[in-house]
């Protein structure tokens, strides 16, 4: 049996979408087929887990009414995210916790391990998508309560985060995003 991810259209190495990963906030408007959703959703559906629980769960919102409800009704108030509206696709990450797993054992290790794994499917997820020349951009400025009334989820699941998905609006920049990070000097240890 073929996975999603065996069909490679013109895609980049990993070492050059991790260097060019960017938050984007103004996309084109036209839709992403969806074959190309669902390989970005294989590819966070492959990502690891603590115990293999898999904790991660997608809504993958399309309908542009009810990504008008996600921008002015799921996100916290502070923040101006109405360039959200431009992506075509909003998918809702939640997470479905187990006992042993999530709260057992994060209570023994202080690990809290239903967020690592959420981190690592949407990384997967971003990157993914990065490859395949879509935009993406996180938005954790959320109300979960109400996103998962938008998305009909069962109270199991708990949204975490918004990934906007779709065709950038700007061209792809050669000047790589590194010059906004902290230098490795800043960030590691050396023992």
């Amino acid at each position: 049996m073929k996975s999603v991810m065996d069909h490679e259209p013109t895609e980049m190495r990993l070492s050059e979408a991790v260097a060019r990963r960017v938050s984007c906030r103004r996309y084109r408007g036209e839709p992403v087929p969806e074959a190309e959703l669902r390989h970005i959703l294989e590819a966070a559906r492959l990502a690891p887990s603590a115990c293999n629980q898999q904790p991660w769960r997608f809504a993958v919102v399309r309908d542009d009414h009810l990504r008008q409800r996600i921008v002015e009704e799921g996100f916290l108030p502070g923040i101006q995210m109405n360039w959200a509206l431009e992506a075509p696709v909003h998918v809702v990450v939640g997470m479905e916790r187990t006992f042993l797993t999530h709260r057992l054992a994060a209570s023994v290790s202080g690990v809290d391990y239903p967020w690592v794994d959420i981190g690592i499917a949407g990384e997967h997820l971003v990157l993914a998508a990065t490859a395949r020349g879509l935009g993406t951009c996180w938005i954790g400025w959320i109300k979960p309560r109400v996103l998962a009334r938008i998305v009909e989820w069962p109270g199991s699941v708990k949204p975490v985060v918004v990934i906007t998905v779709g065709f950038p609006a700007d061209p792809p920049s050669d000047v790589l995003p590194v010059a906004r990070r902290k230098p490795l000097s800043e960030l590691v240890k050396w023992l």
